[in-house]
């Protein structure tokens, strides 16, 4: 399977990417509480994303395995995990309790943030057409 890994996703602002998890990393902000609002900033320990998703550490690993997230790492090497990527985990938990099998699971989850980037800018796009003026288009005579 093609892979979905990235350290800091941000795929929203890469139109061209093929996975979730290959996002170019957010700009740096050293203001404080910026973080609060960054659904890329790694903030979550395996042992906190696993509590909150329901999951086992072990589940996480194997989603970093069939490469759909792959978490930033601390320091000290332990794994981080932002917002963006707990959503990605509880999508495949999902998938996988309904009896999908986690590569086919993975490979749902990289399609549909496609197609969701793909409607995000098909919508800017429009809404900047809408906005042009209606003859500047046109070539006076």
């Amino acid at each position: 399977m093609a892979s979905a890994v990235r350290s800091s996703p941000t795929l929203r602002d890469t139109a061209d990417s093929a996975h979730p998890a290959e996002r170019p990393p957010a700009a740096s902000d050293d203001t404080p509480g910026h973080r609060f609002d960054d659904e890329d900033y790694p903030a979550y320990s395996m042992g906190r994303a696993a509590e909150m998703l329901g999951v086992t550490p072990a589940f996480l690993r194997t989603l970093g395995a069939a490469k759909l997230i792959e978490p930033q790492r601390s320091e000290g090497g332990h794994r981080r995990y932002s917002r963006y990527q707990l959503r990605l985990a509880a999508r495949a938990r999902e998938l996988v309790d309904q009896g999908t099998a986690l590569e086919a699971a993975c490979r749902i989850i990289i399609l549909e943030d496609q197609l969701a980037e793909a409607l995000r800018i098909n919508a800017e796009l429009q809404q900047s057409r809408d906005q042009r003026p209606q003859n500047a288009g046109r070539r006076s005579a």
